[in-house]
């Protein structure tokens, strides 16, 4: 079975996915209204912004209540993670033969940003602030460990996202189309990573431009000296830092599992001498999700992704096919696309089913767009409505490919 928590070259992706780093929102909920009920229980961003005082009519007598939802009685945490500031703990579930068993736990904190009266009798909806720590570790000496958030200020005009920590991955490298079979290579990256990314909104629309950094300087061994062979000098170049700039448009009705809208985005980031790099490539990504209530209780998602690299990228820097049911770069070249559709049926106002396929290719330096293999993969989960006011669901996928299969502890969507 396969890492399920994006374990791949470095934490940044795994501790990213685990602490909810969303950095787009809607706008104003004037352009949209809320979902229908009857199709989704889940609240929009804008009755997240004070989800609590037309459905609090008494006061929690015991502790346990603070855990219910006054609305329905049910298991809820939005009291908690939002009037007593308390913490979500994530698990997160390592199943990857490469590391072996292990696990780990990300304490998530919610808070509401600030919000002026004009920007509220505008209705507009401003997303949670989102901050957290989390670490894991495996049985084969694996671990990693870091903190990050996602800000909004000014009315959700300004954002800000951040994230740093520390890592010692071991993991494999496949020569597929380099040699006339595939070869499994072991290696271990250590070393520490940040990222900081600001985001503006154009005027009052849905649209951000953003302007990122990012830094790595890490390590990286081979298990065998003899597998240096597979490898040219540059592949090893252990400091990576890039400045990168992003466009991205969202009409979501909600940010953390949402029901209905679009969110697309395209960026790009360089990494060179000039801004502390060992090596000069570049690393580009486009992606769409999109969400459409087809139905009474049902909601179809999809998405499509396309990701490239250019120049003296190093080989744990190369895109990767990022699927549910595939374990996280078994499947990298410079380019790499992937589609996925995903079907939720809420059952009642809490618990939902959902089924998932998707395919993807990469392609580049080992293989033509057209000769490269098509790897599908599909699988079920389960979900439960944990915050009602925050629109949060957790739950269980289980997916599976031809090669691999895998469990997913999910917080909020899968898709990041």
């Amino acid at each position: 079975m396969a890492c399920k928590h994006r374990l791949a070259w470095s934490l940044l992706t795994a501790l990213a996915a685990a602490l909810l780093l969303t950095e787009a929102a809607p706008a104003e909920s004037a352009k949209q209204g809320s979902v229908d009920e009857a199709s989704s229980p889940v609240v929009t961003d804008s009755q997240a912004a004070s989800p609590l005082a037309a459905d609090t009519p008494r006061t929690p007598t015991t502790w346990w209540d603070e855990f219910k939802d006054p609305k329905d009685g049910d298991v809820d945490m939005s009291r908690w993670l939002l009037q007593h500031k308390g913490a979500l703990l994530v698990p997160i579930i390592i199943t990857e033969p490469a590391v072996g068993t292990g696990g780990g736990l990300a304490a998530v904190f919610f808070r509401r940003p600030k919000q002026s009266e004009e920007s509220k009798q505008r209705g507009d909806r401003i997303p949670p602030d989102i901050y957290g720590v989390g670490a894991f570790k495996t049985e084969n000496g694996t671990y990693g460990y870091g903190l990050g958030g996602t800000f909004h200020f000014k009315d959700d005009t300004w954002r800000y996202a951040a994230l740093a920590g520390k890592a010692s991955v071991n993991l494999d490298f496949y020569t597929q189309g380099l040699l006339q079979e595939s070869r499994k290579i072991g290696y271990n990256l250590d070393g520490v990573f940040a990222y900081q990314q600001v985001s503006r909104r154009l005027g009052r629309s849905d649209w951000f431009l953003s302007g990122r950094w990012i830094y790595m300087d890490l390590d990286s061994r081979l298990n065998l000296q003899s597998d240096h062979q597979y490898f040219q000098p540059k592949d090893f170049a252990s400091r990576a830092s890039g400045l990168g700039l992003g466009l991205s448009y969202d009409s979501r009705d909600n940010t953390l599992t949402p029901s209905k809208g679009w969110l697309w985005r395209l960026e790009g980031t360089a990494y060179a001498p000039a801004f502390g790099s060992d090596n000069t490539f570049q690393t580009y990504r486009t992606h769409v999700y999109g969400y459409l209530p087809i139905a009474q209780h049902w909601v179809l998602g999809l998405r499509g992704d396309v990701r490239a690299a250019r120049g003296e990228t190093p080989f744990y820097q190369l895109p990767s096919i990022d699927l549910r049911g595939i374990s996280y770069g078994r499947y990298q070249d410079e380019n790499v696309g992937m589609i996925e559709a995903e079907l939720r049926w809420n059952l009642t106002p809490r618990w939902a089913l959902v089924g998932f396929g998707g395919a993807g290719k990469a392609w580049g330096r080992r293989a033509d767009f057209g000769d490269a293999s098509t790897h599908a993969t599909e699988g079920v989960g389960l979900r439960y409505l944990i915050a009602r006011a925050l629109g949060l669901y957790v739950g269980l996928d289980w997916a599976r490919s031809q090669d691999d299969h895998a469990y997913y502890v999910q917080v909020g969507s899968a898709w990041r």
